[in-house]
């Protein structure tokens, strides 16, 4: 397994938890420390309802698709507790992953763009793991996933990461509900996830316990615009890291749901909207709750914000 993402997103998303309770080379204090309790080993995995939702439902979609022989996967974001993980937000593998039977190679900057969007609502998120699946039926990760893993989850909170392997091999009931096998097994129909952790320097994964809860996939309002997030991922990461005051979220447009990304304008009441769809990028000046189209034509996002913030400056 490929771990991209750990190069741009885990870096940038376990930075703010590093920095949140001290500064380079200046301990916490006294109080801070206390109420911050030690990372320990973790004992389970909890998902809400939403995240288990979304694993199922999508690995069901999937295997009914053109490509449903490869290889796929998610993201896992949620919160580090002391001695468990909670998991409240999926980000999908994309259509643009590089899968085959065999492996799995992550959309990264997409990956990137989604956990930029959904910690837009909840800055604590962070980086727990991935689920990927197995044609046939192993169960295991396998030695080619243990060698990303074990470098992979230095980068992590705790240094441990959360693995959930998705085999279609279960032998349950007939899908109308998921049942739980084993502590760190679920199965739903012929679907199956087994939940393991693996620490950085363990010699192997290690069974581990998953739980349920009420609760959302925060993260799921993405996943039928992820063809939107994919097709202009690179520039609206591009555009994020440059300015640190854009603002993403989610339109209806013609009843049509839309990515927005909204750019203020310096010192003014003024805010540069661009709403894409797949193939499509359209312009906007919001000001006073009033939205006027703009006459742009760049689908290069960035360029287009760009050049719509010059004519802007020029006009004053």
């Amino acid at each position: 397994m490929f771990r991209g993402l750990a190069r741009k997103t885990t870096r940038w998303l376990d930075d703010l938890h590093q920095t949140l309770l001290r500064r380079r080379g200046v301990p916490p204090s006294p109080r801070a420390a206390a109420a911050t309790p030690p990372l320990l080993p973790l004992d389970c995995v909890r998902l809400t309802d939403g995240v288990g939702r979304t694993l199922f439902e999508e690995y069901a979609a999937h295997r009914r698709e053109s490509r449903g022989e490869e290889e796929t996967g998610w993201i896992l974001l949620g919160l580090r507790e002391a001695a468990q993980a909670v998991v409240l937000a999926t980000l999908p593998a994309g259509a643009l992953r590089d899968a085959s039977a065999t492996h799995v190679r992550f959309n990264s900057l997409a990956q990137s763009v989604g956990s930029r969007i959904v910690r837009q609502a909840e800055r604590r998120l962070t980086i727990l793991g991935l689920v990927h699946t197995h044609p046939g039926s192993l169960r295991h990760p396998s030695d080619g996933d243990y060698k990303g893993d074990s470098q992979w989850v230095k980068n992590l909170r705790g240094a441990e990461g959360i693995f959930g392997i998705g085999t279609a091999d279960a032998h349950g009931n007939a899908g109308l509900f998921a049942d739980q096998p084993k502590p760190h097994v679920q199965a739903m129909g012929e679907l199956r996830l087994t939940w393991y952790s693996l620490q950085a320097g363990a010699a192997n994964y290690r069974p581990l316990p998953v739980l349920l809860t009420i609760g959302p996939d925060l993260a799921r309002p993405l996943h039928s615009i992820w063809p939107t997030i994919e097709a202009h991922a690179e520039r609206l990461e591009r555009l994020a890291r440059q300015q640190s005051r854009v603002a993403f979220g989610l339109v209806e447009q013609d009843g049509n749901l839309r990515l927005a990304a909204d750019v203020p304008v310096a010192e003014s009441d003024v805010v540069v909207r661009a709403a894409m769809s797949e193939k499509e990028v359209h312009y906007y000046l919001i000001q006073n709750d009033t939205t006027t189209p703009l006459d742009c034509g760049e689908y290069r996002v960035d360029r287009g914000v760009y050049l719509l913030l010059a004519d802007l400056a020029a006009a004053d």
